[in-house]
């Protein structure tokens, strides 16, 4: 059993104990994401999918998939990687905090892109390597069950990959400062510990 199938009531919990780093991902991603049939990869227990009106996802966790569905979400046990769904399916995938657990992170925006409908778009959320959340994550990885196998990505190296594989509109917003009374989204990556970006196929 892995530790997202062990933990998934604990997982999602984490949402409600830190209301505001959640509400500020999700404003943050919000302005990325457009009307349409939307697929969230790594769905997790629905806590992104369900404000953005993502009927379905994929994850490999059955216990997350249990509590996204009573949030409504469909969910299929799949890797990111290899998706089962046809070419051009969708008008926006969402990917938010889920590439760093990737085996081949690359590969699974490969496949979001050949998923994605002809000027639909990728909207990916991490955890900024470069930022001041991203050290404290690093350093602190080792001690935690969800994040000790994560391979943290800096927003330069996902916005890298992204024009390799023929993206192009690439915007990226931040938020989650330093300075924790500062609660605000700003466009752009190199402050805030928390980056959505977005790329249009």
């Amino acid at each position: 059993m892995n530790v997202f199938d062990r933990y998934a009531e604990e997982y999602d919990r984490w949402f409600d104990e830190n209301e505001m780093i959640y509400k500020l991902e999700i404003e943050a991603l919000k302005k990325h994401i457009p009307k349409g049939k939307g697929l969230e990869i790594g769905v997790g227990t629905g806590r992104f999918a369900k404000p953005f009106n993502i009927k379905i996802g994929v994850d490999i966790s059955k216990e997350m998939a249990k509590i996204a569905e009573k949030r409504g979400i469909k969910v299929i046990i799949a890797k990111g990687e290899d998706l089962p769904f046809k070419d051009e399916e969708f008008d926006f995938v969402l990917i938010n905090t889920v590439l760093e657990f990737a085996e081949n992170p690359k590969k699974m925006l490969k496949e979001a892109r050949r998923v994605l409908k002809k000027g639909g778009r990728i909207i990916i959320g991490i955890i900024d390597r470069d930022s001041f959340l991203g050290k404290i994550y690093e350093e602190k990885k080792h001690k935690s069950k969800f994040y000790k196998d994560a391979k943290f990505l800096s927003a330069k190296e996902v916005i890298e990959m992204l024009k390799e594989l023929g993206f192009k509109n690439i915007k990226a917003t931040q938020t989650i400062f330093k300075e924790i009374d500062k609660v605000e989204v700003k466009d752009g990556y190199g402050g805030g510990g928390f980056v959505a970006i977005s790329a249009e196929k």
